[in-house]
C-alpha cells in the first residue's frame, strides 16, 4: 500500500491543463514517488464485498503536448490497497456521482479518501453555505415559479442557477424590467428541480473570488473577473484570473468554516466570494490553483501534499 495513489477523475485524454488541479496534484505527487493509478468514475465497482476500479497506472510529464502515458494495460485494482483515492471529477453531482461516493464509503479507513465521501455528498456546494447564511446574500431554494417571481419583485434583479452544475452552466440574470425569468420555462410553475435564486451582486465587476482552503486553512486565492457585459466569473466562462489576497470579510468567512471542514474531512476546498458574500462551497473538484501560483509565485499543490502528508504521518 506504501506510495500508491489513486485519482478518480474525467477523461485525461481531455483535460484542460490551463486550470486542471488534478494533474498538478498528481504531479506533485509523482515528485514525491507515489505510483498514480487512474480511472474514470464509470469504472469505479463493487464486487462482492470489494470495492474495485478499472484503468491505469500512469506517469505524467510538464509537457502540454504529451503530459501522460499509461504504464500498463487496462487493469483492476482493489482500491483498499491505496494510500490516498482522490475525488476529482467534476459535476454534474448526479445519481452516477452520488454512487461514487457510497461505493468510496465502503472502503476500510486505513485507505484515506479526499475528500471524505460522505461529507461530499451531504455537503451540496450551493446548499452547504446555508449553515453559514450571515455571510450570504438573500436567497432561495424553489421548484415554485410564483415563488421565484416574488423574488424578483423583491430584489429587482436576481440571479438564478442550477443547484448541481458547473462551470457557469445554467446561470442567468433576470431583471424586474424583463418581466420574464431568464433561462426558465414559464410554462410550468413547478419546475422539474428545485433551483437557487439570488439577489444579483454589482461587486461582480469586482471578480468573484475563489480561495483555496487546505484542512481549512487558507492556502492562496485568485480574483475571476467576468469578461464586459458577462456575469460569468468562472475560469471555464471566460474569467479573467487577477491577485487578490483576503480582502473585505474573507478572513472572517474562513475561520467560521474551518473547524466544519476539518471535523467533516472535507479536505480540499475552494470558496467562492462575491464581495462580502459568501456564495459557494466547493467539495467536489475545485480548481484554480495553476492561476494561484502564476500570480503569487507559489506552490499550492506543495502546501496540499505537506499539510496531507504531516495530517497523516507520511514520511
Amino acid at each position: 500500500m506504501t506510495n500508491k495513489i489513486a485519482i478518480q477523475m474525467d477523461s485525461i485524454e481531455t483535460i484542460d491543463l490551463e486550470f486542471d488541479t488534478s494533474f498538478m496534484i498528481g504531479l506533485e505527487a509523482q515528485k514525491r514517488n507515489y505510483e498514480i493509478f487512474y480511472y474514470n468514475p464509470h469504472n469505479l465497482f463493487y464486487d462482492e464485498g470489494v470495492v474495485k476500479a478499472s484503468g491505469y497506472y500512469i506517469n505524467l510529464y510538464e509537457n502540454n503536448l504529451n503530459y501522460y502515458e499509461f504504464k500498463t494495460k487496462k487493469i483492476v485494482v482493489d482500491l483498499k490497497n491505496f494510500s490516498f483515492i482522490f475525488i476529482r471529477q467534476d459535476p454534474p453531482f448526479n445519481m452516477n456521482y452520488i454512487t461514487t461516493t457510497y461505493l468510496l464509503d465502503l472502503i476500510p479507513g486505513k485507505t484515506k479518501i479526499i475528500n471524505n465521501p460522505t461529507s461530499v455528498r451531504n455537503f451540496s456546494e450551493k446548499i452547504f453555505p446555508f449553515k453559514f447564511s450571515q455571510y450570504m446574500p438573500p436567497t432561495i431554494v424553489s421548484q415554485n415559479l410564483d415563488m421565484i417571481k416574488k423574488f424578483l419583485s423583491q430584489y429587482k434583479d436576481i440571479i438564478t442557477k442550477p443547484l448541481y452544475g458547473n462551470g457557469g452552466e445554467g446561470i442567468f440574470r433576470s431583471t424586474i424590467k424583463d418581466k420574464v425569468l431568464n433561462g426558465i420555462n414559464s410554462n410550468k410553475n413547478i419546475l422539474d428541480e428545485p433551483i437557487i435564486a439570488q439577489k444579483y451582486l454589482p461587486e461582480i465587476i469586482e471578480g468573484d473570488r475563489r480561495i483555496i482552503l487546505i484542512d481549512g486553512e487558507y492556502a492562496g486565492s485568485v480574483s475571476r473577473i467576468p469578461l464586459k457585459n458577462n456575469i460569468k466569473a468562472n475560469f471555464h466562462a471566460g474569467g479573467i484570473a487577477e491577485q487578490t489576497g483576503l480582502i473585505r470579510r474573507d478572513k472572517e468567512i474562513c475561520l467560521a468554516l474551518k473547524n466544519i471542514l476539518k471535523k467533516e474531512g472535507l479536505f480540499f476546498v475552494g470558496i467562492d466570494i462575491i464581495g462580502d458574500y459568501l456564495t459557494e462551497i466547493n467539495v467536489t473538484s475545485p480548481t484554480g490553483i495553476k492561476q494561484i501560483n502564476a500570480l503569487n509565485n507559489t506552490n499550492v499543490e506543495k502546501i496540499f501534499w505537506d499539510k496531507l502528508e504531516s495530517k497523516y504521518n507520511i514520511v
